[in-house]
C-alpha cells in the first residue's frame, strides 16, 4: 500500500507541534512541546533555536512512530513563524546565538533611520512591506553587527527563517527557502525570483549566508536516515499565515480569513498580480507553485492571544485563557473601558513600533470582568481598523473565515461578526494553518494534483451573523477611536 499519511510540522512561537494527517484531512494524532521565551530587555524577544529543534525532532520522532514508521509517511509539510531569524554554522547546523523573534523591537531605530532617508517608498514598491522591525532583514543586519559569533563564522555562516533552519537540520544540510517565507524578509522583490542586490546592500547582507528560494510545494529535500530510520520527502513548506489562507481554502481571488493566534492575521487572496496598499498594509506571496506566484493583501495584529496569555501569566486576572468567555458573557458591556493591546507597538494600519498598551476608562465600578471583556473586545477593534484599510485599498471583505486557538471562545465569534457587520465562518477544525502544510505537502508528493483538489481536506464552517444595533456598534467603535489616539498621541 502506498503511503497517505503527512506529517506536519507546526512550529509557532510558544510551541512546536508535529501532527499526523490523512489525505482525507483527518487528523490522526498530535504532538506538542512549549518553547521558552526570552525576555532580556524591553522589547526584545528570544527563542533557544537548539531547544526548537530538540523539541521539534523528538514530537516529529513520536509521530512517525505512531504512524507505524517512516515508510507510512508520504512527505512532510512545514509551516511556521515567518519573520523569527537563526544564525547558525553550515558545518555543525548549530545555532550560533539565540534566534531574533518576530514580535522584537532591537532594530526600531534602525528602521527610523532608513525612514528619515527617505527610502521606506523604495522598500515598499520593491517588497510590499513597511520599514518595521518586524521583519527579517533589518534582525539579520543587525545581528551581524553587533553578534561577534555571526560575523566569526566567516563563510560558514547561515542565516534563515525558522523553516530554513529545520530545513537545513532535517536534511543534513539543504539551505533553502520557500518563496512565501522570503517575501517576508524584506530582501526579495516580490516579482523577483532571487534576494535583491539594493537590499541586500541597505541593511549589508552577504547573500552567500542566505538560503536558495524555492517553491512551497514540491521535492524540497529528504530527510537524513539517521533521524527516523528512513529518508521522508519535504514535499511542503510556507509561512504560518499563508499556510492559514491555503487551510482556509482561500484559494479565488478576494477570500479573506483572519487567524487568532499570538497575533492576529488577515490575509485576502490577491492573485497573480501583487496587490499595491496606499493604507499601510502589507504585499506578500501567498504561495509559489511550479515557479508561479499567487499574492495576498495583509493585514498584520502584533498582539491577540498573547494579550490573553499575559493577562493570565503576568497579570493574574483569569486562572486559564477559556475564563475570558464566561467573564465577558457576565457583564452587560465594557463598563466604559477599553484595552489597546499594544505591547509589541502597534501593528497594521498604524506602525507605531514604539506605541505602549493601555487601559483607560477605569472607575471604582470597572471589575476584572469588564477589563477581561475590554481585551477580548480589542480583537473586534483592531480587525475593524483592517477592514476599513483594506476597503480604502479597494478590497472590501463579503465574509471573513477565522481560526486558530482564540476562536474556541464564542463570545469572541459573535463579537466579530457583530463589529465587523459580516457573514464570520467557523470551521469546525480550527488548525487550519497546520491544515494547509498537509494540502501542500499532499500537493507536492503528488497525492492531490492541486491545491483545488486538495480542498477534500477541509471539514465543514459554522457561520455566526451580527445581532447588535448599529448605534451600539457606532457608539463602541468611537470609544475605541478615542483610546487608540491617545496611544498614537501620547
Amino acid at each position: 500500500m502506498v503511503a497517505q499519511q503527512i506529517l506536519v510540522i507546526d512550529e509557532g512561537t510558544t510551541s512546536t507541534r508535529a501532527m499526523l494527517f490523512g489525505a482525507d484531512g483527518k487528523l490522526h494524532g498530535s504532538q506538542q512541546e512549549e518553547i521558552q521565551q526570552y525576555y532580556p530587555a524591553p522589547g526584545l524577544v528570544e527563542h533557544d533555536a537548539a531547544e526548537i529543534w530538540d523539541k521539534t525532532l523528538r514530537s516529529c520522532q513520536k509521530m512517525i512512530e505512531q504512524a507505524g514508521g517512516a515508510e507510512k509517511i508520504a512527505a512532510i509539510g512545514i509551516t511556521n513563524q515567518r519573520e523569527t531569524v537563526v544564525a547558525w554554522d553550515k558545518r555543525t547546523g548549530e545555532p550560533l546565538s539565540k534566534a531574533i523573534v518576530w514580535q522584537d523591537r532591537r532594530t526600531a531605530t534602525i528602521c527610523d533611520e532608513l525612514k528619515a532617508k527617505g527610502l521606506e517608498p523604495m522598500v515598499q514598491a520593491k517588497t510590499g512591506l513597511l520599514l518595521d522591525p518586524y521583519f527579517s532583514g533589518s534582525k539579520i543586519g543587525w545581528m551581524l553587527k553587533n553578534w561577534p559569533e555571526a560575523s566569526a563564522a566567516g563563510d560558514n555562516l547561515a542565516f534563515g527563517t525558522i523553516e530554513s533552519y529545520l530545513i537545513f537540520r532535517l536534511t543534513g544540510g539543504q539551505h533553502i527557502t520557500d518563496a512565501s517565507n522570503a517575501s517576508r524578509t524584506m530582501l526579495m522583490a516580490l516579482d523577483g525570483t532571487d534576494w535583491d542586490d539594493e537590499l541586500l546592500g541597505l541593511f549589508d547582507i552577504p547573500r552567500k549566508t542566505l538560503p536558495d528560494i524555492v517553491d512551497c510545494a514540491g521535492d524540497l529535500g529528504k530527510t537524513s536516515t539517521s533521524l527516523f530510520g528512513a529518508p521522508i520527502a519535504i514535499c511542503g513548506s510556507a509561512g504560518d499565515q499563508q499556510a492559514a489562507t491555503i487551510g482556509q481554502a482561500c484559494l479565488e481571488v478576494g477570500q479573506t480569513k483572519a487567524t487568532f493566534g499570538t497575533g492576529a492575521f488577515i490575509l485576502t487572496n490577491s492573485g497573480a498580480t501583487p496587490p499595491v496598499s496606499s493604507h499601510r498594509l502589507l504585499s506578500t506571496v501567498l504561495y509559489q507553485l511550479n515557479g508561479k506566484r499567487v499574492y495576498a493583501l495583509e493585514g498584520s495584529v502584533f498582539v491577540a492571544g498573547s494579550l490573553m496569555q499575559w493577562l493570565r501569566d503576568d497579570v493574574g486576572l483569569l486562572k486559564f485563557a477559556g475564563e475570558s468567555e464566561d467573564l465577558a458573557r457576565s457583564v452587560d458591556d465594557n463598563g466604559g473601558v477599553y484595552l489597546v493591546p499594544a505591547l509589541s507597538g502597534l501593528g497594521a494600519p498604524y506602525w507605531q513600533a514604539d506605541a505602549t498598551a493601555t487601559i483607560s476608562g477605569l472607575s471604582f465600578s470597572t471589575t476584572k470582568a469588564h477589563i477581561v471583556r475590554a481585551a477580548l473586545e480589542a480583537m473586534s477593534y483592531q480587525c475593524h481598523d483592517l477592514k476599513s484599510a483594506f476597503l480604502a485599498d479597494g478590497t472590501d471583505w463579503e465574509s471573513l473565515r477565522i481560526d486558530g486557538g482564540m476562536v474556541a471562545n464564542d463570545w469572541l465569534v459573535q463579537d466579530l461578526a457583530d463589529i465587523l457587520n459580516i457573514p464570520v465562518e467557523r470551521p469546525e477544525f480550527f488548525e487550519t494553518t497546520a491544515l494547509g502544510a498537509a494540502m501542500l505537502a499532499s500537493v507536492g508528493c503528488g497525492i492531490h494534483s492541486s491545491l483545488s483538489e486538495a480542498a477534500v481536506m477541509i471539514s465543514g464552517l459554522e457561520t455566526c451573523h451580527a445581532t447588535i444595533e448599529p448605534s451600539e456598534r457606532k457608539a463602541r467603535l468611537a470609544g475605541w477611536k478615542k483610546a487608540v489616539q491617545g496611544v498614537i498621541n501620547h
